[in-house]
């Protein structure tokens, strides 16, 4: 176990039903006799390392929502959790905790506006070891559940407050939602460290615009992904100021901005590559990875109604922190040529490749070091999976 390095609870969860391709009865009684929506292979040009990871929600009468792993291929249903009805599944992945491979996820309600829900840790042999949940009376969120290295979890929460907006054109008490970053200890459930948008970034830098009435809560933040710098600080997004922060792990102080209305970096275009229609790197995005060496990866949405781009892409961005200059260096445009309006996520595997989750869109792909599409996979209509990973799996049942 590494040693934990600075400063961010467990409950009962639901039954667990574990099923493979041979199993199609189980399956279909999986909640209340539905089963997961199919998945339509649409390319599948070459062998592929490790399970698909999804968490499949929508059209609730029809299909049951829940985690999914799927074989390399996308063929195959290796294991399927559904979720009670009225709840969804979200951030379903493999991870490590106290060395041992488990799978993770959130589950609850309203995935996207003021959520509720729990994070559930199941072993290799699909049981469940334990929950996290928000601590000083909040809720987890579904965008995020992160183990560390050190055994403790980074989970996000939304609240609500009343803000003064007089200073921006807006009323004087407006109802806001507000972003918190959590770092919590699995095994107590204490928070080690908890950061709140509010006082750390101005209502200015919204992107979002204010709702008709004050009693309307203003999404101003949305916070939508907090992850490690390879340096230790916290990477944390926010869809509605398109700004990626990185942050102090001990004090809560935003150290740089990467896009938005006050970026720390001037952006510029690679070889090849092209800013959007505002100029920027990326507009309403999530998930940003670093791969070290001062290059990120980020879901680029470009959209959540109104296109900036007229397609989402994934980004690879290089920083350089003595210039200050944020370099456009590798998109991926989605194959389809479509937008999605919300979620997604971006995942670097070995040797430079890039699964994609296409959030809103009822799509997930992987492209090779040179953008070649390798592997592309359907939903049906009404159907998608707020991000998907290829990841290495291998249960002990």
């Amino acid at each position: 176990m590494r040693k934990r390095t600075w400063g961010v609870g467990v409950l009962a969860g639901a039954a667990v039903t574990v099923l493979g391709a041979a199993a199609p009865a189980a399956l279909a009684s999986a909640s209340a006799g539905l089963a997961p929506p199919p998945v339509t292979v649409l390319t599948a040009r070459a062998d592929r390392c490790g399970d698909i990871f999804i968490s499949p929600f929508g059209d609730s009468g029809t299909y049951a929502n829940g985690a999914e792993i799927l074989s390399p291929d996308g063929r195959t249903v290796v294991w399927f959790h559904a979720v009670p009805a009225g709840q969804e599944a979200a951030d379903f992945r493999a991870q490590r905790y106290e060395g041992k491979p488990v799978l993770t996820w959130w589950q609850g309600t309203g995935l996207g506006g003021l959520s509720a829900g729990t994070d559930y840790i199941y072993d290799a042999h699909y049981h469940q070891i334990a929950t996290v949940s928000a601590g000083n009376g909040y809720s987890a969120d579904g965008h995020e559940f992160l183990i560390t290295p050190w055994n403790t979890a980074l989970i996000l929460a939304y609240t609500t407050a009343t803000a003064d907006l007089t200073s921006i054109g807006g009323p004087a008490a407006q109802k806001v939602i507000d972003g918190i970053v959590q770092e919590i200890d699995i095994r107590t459930g204490k928070v080690l460290f908890q950061w709140d948008s509010a006082g750390r970034v101005p209502y200015s830098d919204s992107e979002q615009p204010l709702p008709s009435s004050a009693a309307t809560p203003w999404d101003w933040f949305h916070v939508n992904a907090v992850h490690l710098d390879a340096n230790g600080n916290l990477l944390i997004d926010a869809r509605n100021t398109w700004t990626t922060y990185e942050v102090s792990p001990r004090t809560g102080k935003v150290l740089w901005r990467l896009g938005g209305k006050h970026s720390s970096f001037t952006l510029k275009a690679g070889a090849g590559q092209v800013l959007d229609d505002a100029g920027k790197i990326f507009a309403w995005q999530h998930d940003p990875e670093a791969l070290g060496h001062g290059l990120y990866t980020f879901f680029d949405n470009e959209s959540s109604g109104t296109p900036e781009l007229p397609y989402s892409r994934a980004v690879t961005v290089r920083l350089n922190f003595r210039d200050r200059v944020a370099t456009l260096v590798r998109s991926v445009a989605q194959p389809e040529g479509l937008v999605a309006a919300s979620q997604g996520n971006a995942q670097t595997l070995r040797g430079g490749a890039l699964f994609v989750g296409w959030g809103a869109l009822p799509y997930f792909s992987e492209f090779t070091r040179s953008g070649s599409l390798v592997f592309n996979a359907e939903f049906p209509a009404g159907v998608n999976s707020y991000r998907a990973y290829r990841l290495p799996w291998s249960s002990m049942t």
